[in-house]
């Protein structure tokens, strides 16, 4: 008997294994910016804390991010993902702006996390740079 396939849960409704798994076992690079922020999303939901820091602009990578995502995914349950909008980001660009809403679960409340993210192509791979306040 062959397991279920199990859904990714960056809201594509493909199987986890087609979608976000190659990059989080870096067997392929997030072709575009959306891409990486959905891959990062489920990586927050399925512990990938590697996933999380390889993927920051290392330029940007705090002391304690390693920390500070694995807290993140130790604390917060996610249950969903919407992207808003996005503004370049595609394969040839240098730059992206996604912008989206994930929903979770922390301390039994249902919340809402609103971000619009940078992203940054350097070396032919989509990093994420930071939170545009």
């Amino acid at each position: 008997m062959t397991e279920p396939e199990i859904v990714c849960a960056c809201g594509s409704g493909t199987p986890y294994n087609d979608c976000c798994e190659p990059f989080h076992n870096g067997a392929k690079a997030a072709p575009t910016a959306v891409a990486l922020m959905r891959s990062r999303y489920a990586a927050f939901v399925y512990g990938k804390i590697d996933y999380l820091v390889e993927t920051t602009l290392p330029a940007n990578r705090a002391v304690d991010l390693e920390s500070h995502c694995r807290l993140t995914c130790e604390s917060i349950h996610w249950i969903g993902l919407e992207v808003v909008g996005t503004s370049q980001g595609e394969g040839s660009d240098k730059m992206g702006k996604v912008e989206f809403k994930a929903s979770y679960i922390e301390e039994g409340r249902i919340k809402i996390h609103n971000e619009c993210s940078r992203f940054r192509r350097k070396g032919g791979r989509w990093y994420y740079v930071d939170e545009l306040i």
